[in-house]
């Protein structure tokens, strides 16, 4: 697993979105996959309140149907949401219209105009079919909290090594990467104020 993305894979794909555009200053993104879900994102959000910092969550249409009241709590705590497809879709194994359908099913449960795909994985086909509607964020730095092989530690120096500003960085809100997660993302947020970073919101 990669904690940062190389330039020969940005390059090929150069309508995503890697960084951010604050890369004068240190402004960095924070972001969550896969919620929101009872068990975590409640957690999450406690401690982004805590630290005084705000993130976007990609969420999945599903668990948004399910849990609408946490949904609407990363709203009015002043988060941004983006699209997640409906339930964790795969683009390499669907065919397009199946994916695009599950991208539209989910935007009928999440008002945005941010789009990122599950595993990162999307075709090229998918991508132009998508990409007037939506910006579609990808990502500069992976915890790989979601990887239970990884060590909490390992999860936080992921991203302390590969900081800088405008990084994109991924966690994951969701039980299997709750170990993980939760060590790293606290540890990172010490590391944003002991550093100077500020946390920055993508433009819808």
């Amino acid at each position: 697993m990669l904690a940062s993305v190389p330039k020969i894979l940005r390059s090929y794909y150069p309508n995503l979105i890697w960084e951010g555009s604050s890369t004068s200053e240190k402004s960095v993104y924070l972001t969550f996959d896969d919620g929101p879900i009872p068990e975590i994102t409640p957690w999450v959000l406690d401690l982004l309140r805590e630290y005084e910092t705000k993130a976007t969550f990609f969420c999945i249409g599903d668990n948004v149907r399910k849990y609408p009241e946490i949904y609407l709590r990363i709203i009015s705590e002043g988060h941004s949401v983006g699209n997640h497809t409906y339930n964790h879709l795969k683009g390499w194994g669907s065919i397009d219209a199946e994916y695009i359908e599950n991208v539209k099913l989910a935007s009928e449960l999440i008002d945005s105009k941010l789009f990122r795909p599950p595993y990162g994985r999307i075709k090229k086909s998918q991508i132009g079919l998508l990409e007037n509607d939506y910006q579609i964020i990808m990502w500069s730095v992976l915890s790989g909290d979601y990887n239970r092989r990884r060590s909490p530690q390992q999860c936080f120096l992921n991203v302390k090594r590969n900081i800088r500003p405008g990084s994109i960085i991924v966690f994951h809100d969701s039980i299997k990467a709750e170990r993980n997660m939760k060590y790293a993302v606290q540890k990172t947020l010490e590391l944003f104020k002991a550093q100077g970073f500020t946390a920055s919101l993508f433009d819808k």
